[in-house]
């Protein structure tokens, strides 16, 4: 009589190596996706090659120094007090360097949209990093705007501009100014907070929560808050409080950190 033992044995064998590959597969695709599933929450790392990273960079780089040709005051005979006039004011379509200062806010505005725009095409998006990069490509959109509706006059140095704002007297492009301005501040408010927050939260730009850039944005915040308690006491009549140095601290603060984020970009994208 044949030994069926032998061949049972053999398939348990079979049958009980085969379960157990599969188990030893099984734990091995865990794992991985164990492992994938911690790398996914580390920082993010950027596969963008250096040419789009640079193209961004270079593109805000430009538009932070555009953003700051008002700095040419100092050697212009602008006729107007960088402690009491809004910087909007060297724009103006009765001043000297109208065209020149509204030109540059222009293009200004242009490199920084364009910028912006190339970041979320390019670079990588998570929420906080889209919702960083929209702000900045709001800040570029409102400063084209804002070069678009110039200030009438300069109500800050000429008592009958002022008179005529405060009657309500001059064009609605002079009113609708003080809205782009304050949509294209914050804009840059908005950006420069979330990809703060970004790169705590995702390991993005990291450079962007060092100790120069956070405190770039604190004094920012400060600034703001100066110049919003600066416009309300010139509006009450109660004279300008600094008015042109809070505003100045706080476009120069903007176009600095811009031109930190494009560093940063330029090196890790």
């Amino acid at each position: 009589m044949a030994n069926t033992d032998k061949p049972v044995q053999t398939a348990s064998a079979v049958a009980g190596g085969a379960v157990s590959g599969a188990a030893s597969g099984v734990a091995r695709v865990g794992s991985v996706a164990s492992v994938g599933s911690v790398a996914s929450v580390g920082p993010v790392v950027s596969r963008t090659g250096s040419g789009p990273r640079n193209a961004v960079a270079l593109l805000l780089v430009l538009g932070a120094v555009a953003y700051s040709a008002w700095l040419g005051e100092a050697f212009l005979g602008t006729g107007l007090s960088p402690v009491s006039s809004y910087v909007s004011e060297l724009a103006a379509l009765d001043q000297p360097y109208g065209t020149l200062f509204r030109t540059t806010d222009l293009t200004a505005g242009l490199l920084v949209l364009a910028g912006a725009a190339g970041a979320l095409r390019w670079l990588p998006r998570r929420r906080g990093t889209v919702l960083g990069w929209a702000g900045i490509a709001l800040y570029g959109a409102a400063t084209v705007i804002d070069s678009r509706l110039p200030m009438s006059c300069a109500p800050t140095a000429d008592a009958v501009c002022e008179a005529s704002e405060r009657a309500g007297l001059l064009p609605l492009a002079h009113a609708a100014h003080v809205v782009s301005s304050s949509v294209a501040v914050t804009g840059a408010l908005a950006g420069m907070v979330a990809l703060t927050l970004a790169a705590r939260w995702y390991g993005t730009l990291p450079s962007l929560v060092s100790p120069l850039c956070l405190l770039l944005v604190l004094l920012e915040l400060a600034a703001t808050v100066w110049t919003l308690a600066a416009i309300a006491a010139f509006d009450a009549g109660y004279g300008t409080w600094a008015l042109g140095m809070g505003q100045r601290l706080q476009v120069l603060l903007i176009a600095a950190w811009v031109g930190l984020l494009a560093s940063e970009v330029a090196r890790r994208g």
